[in-house]
């Protein structure tokens, strides 16, 4: 209990901003070793606390629940119209480009059914996806990236950067070996979350600082 409070980046009446460390499920999995999650953990101390997206297992960062059926719905909403500015960091393998440097990646997703949970780009069924990247720094076998993923599928930021040559260090679902053993964990994290307050309207603002 005491490291979720030291998560605790915001709280009031309607919702509450943590923030997920990497290794730690956010919402319940299948099994029953798959049930201890940050959204869990959460409930505990404020029960109404309810998931309004998700993040991946292994990756860290800020983590927003609404409190109470009516805000959870809001903020669902605000996702899903793209009201929500979510930014993420990452380092990838390779180079993009110096500083500066941006582009976008559009390539459709769909799951991998033979090899499920892993997603893949499918021209033929998968959903628009978008993602925005941004070179904060450049070096020589490694950039590292500030990404903005337009649409929410899963995986796509992973995905998506894996398709342009340039997978995610330590991803040990998607990079190939070399890559997923440069790293002790995948490196990105959810960054910053930019909404208005889903009941006063109010600009919010949240910033974490990437531990890698």
């Amino acid at each position: 209990m005491a490291a979720l409070s030291e998560g605790l980046v915001y709280v009031d009446e309607h919702l509450l901003v943590l923030e997920k460390p990497a290794g730690l499920l956010a919402v319940p999995g299948r099994g029953e070793d798959k049930q201890d999650c940050l959204s869990a953990r959460a409930q505990r101390l404020w029960p109404d606390a309810l998931v309004v997206h998700r993040l991946d297992m292994a990756t860290s960062g800020l983590f927003l629940m609404g409190r109470g059926l009516h805000v959870q719905r809001l903020l669902s909403r605000a996702f899903a119209e793209r009201a929500v500015d979510k930014r993420y960091e990452a380092v990838v393998e390779g180079r993009l480009g110096a500083p500066g440097t941006e582009g976008t990646i559009a390539l459709p997703l769909a799951a991998d059914w033979p090899n499920r949970p892993l997603q893949k780009v499918d021209p033929e069924t998968g959903r628009p996806s978008t993602t925005h990247w941004r070179v904060l720094e450049a070096h020589g076998d490694h950039s590292r990236l500030e990404l903005e993923p337009v649409t929410g599928r899963s995986h796509q930021l992973r995905v998506h950067l894996l398709a342009i040559g340039h997978p995610i260090l330590g991803d040990a679902l998607y990079a190939p070996p070399p890559v997923r053993e440069r790293a002790p964990r995948l490196l990105l994290h959810a960054k910053s979350l930019r909404l208005a307050h889903p009941v006063s309207g109010e600009p919010l603002a949240f910033d974490s600082t990437p531990p890698f």
